[in-house]
């Protein structure tokens, strides 16, 4: 009945999955890497640009976030301390809890914060996969999570989101007025979702879920050993009043309506990143983390640990330049 139940939302909605072949995307051209030290947890998964300031998050780390200090080429992250209050309900089930609980015991990580992003007054907001929920780290003051209705969990695996282990919540993105949220469901199935604060409550306007995609893409051809790959989103930023999407498993990033979530235009960076000297043994695109700026955009991994083919073990950040014309220009 649920599954049913499931596929009449998606059909009725308009978010079935279609298989689209996407026109070659223009390739973004390295500016500089930057090694970050200082990360206890490494594993580097979300940045925010605070006014003039970059931020960041380990997916290992639950009770710190970090403040980067860019003033020379390899980065130093300067640990903020922060406590957690408990964790609210937020309607995933049981059983995937207990996966998340137990793998948390392992790796560590028990919040497994994925995404961070800021408003204009300099609050962080920061996304628990684990939990489906959100973290707001204010100026001043002690962290709190945001009261989300419980309907946007319920809306978004009806529409086939956040319906897997490891596959939830993977980053957001807050307007400059601070009461919008778009979140990215990560992979099989992908989607966008979006939710505002009229008062208090943090809820849906309208449909919660603005994109529910499921599908393979080839990786690009730079790729070792390239196969077809779920769809996937790995952080979503918002920039001059558009959504842009990281999409780790093709290496781009697209340009994105911030309503239905249309792709506008996509951008690659697999030419640099996948260069000889900076691929990982690893069968999957490892950026987590995305930036964007007039100028440029700030792209950072989650290396897991594990070394580039030039023995570089830190987590990095990557700046690649505008393309001509701008983020927002015409294809």
């Amino acid at each position: 009945m649920r599954s049913g139940f499931a596929l009449a939302i998606l059909l009725l909605s308009g978010l079935a999955a279609t298989s689209v072949v996407a026109a070659p995307a223009a390739e973004l051209k390295l500016i500089s890497e930057h090694p970050v030290d200082g990360m206890r947890g490494g594993n580097l998964s979300g940045l925010a640009l605070c006014g003039k300031e970059l931020w960041t998050v380990s997916d290992r780390d639950d009770d710190q976030i970090y403040r980067l200090d860019i003033s020379a080429d390899t980065w130093q992250a300067e640990t903020v301390k922060i406590d957690v209050p408990p964790v609210p309900e937020s309607g995933l089930p049981f059983g995937l809890r207990s996966r998340t609980k137990a793998a948390s015991l392992i790796r560590g990580g028990d919040l497994d914060f994925e995404g961070i992003s800021c408003d204009a007054a300099g609050n962080r907001y920061i996304v628990s996969e684990a939990h489906a929920a959100v973290l707001q780290v204010p100026v001043t003051g002690e962290p709190e999570w945001l009261k989300i209705a419980p309907g946007m969990v319920r809306e978004a695996r009806a529409s086939g989101l956040l319906l897997h282990f490891n596959a939830l919540f993977e980053g957001l993105a807050v307007n400059p007025e601070g009461n919008q949220i778009w979140l990215a469901a990560e992979r099989e199935r992908r989607g966008l979702i979006s939710i505002k604060r009229p008062q208090t409550l943090w809820d849906c306007d309208g449909p919660c879920v603005l994109l529910s995609e499921a599908g393979t893409e080839m990786q690009p051809a730079q790729m070792p050993k390239a196969k077809a790959v779920s769809r996937n989103f790995s952080d979503v930023a918002l920039f001059e009043g558009k959504l842009f999407t990281l999409e780790s498993s093709q290496f781009q990033l697209c340009r994105r309506d911030p309503v239905t979530a249309k792709v506008e235009q996509c951008w690659s960076y697999a030419d640099e990143m996948l260069a000889p000297q900076r691929q990982y043994n690893q069968p999957y695109g490892l950026a987590e983390a995305l930036v964007m700026e007039a100028d440029g955009a700030w792209i950072g991994l989650d290396n897991n640990f594990g070394a580039r083919a030039d023995g570089e073990k830190r987590p990095i950040v990557y700046r690649f330049a505008a393309p001509a014309g701008g983020w927002s220009a015409k294809p």
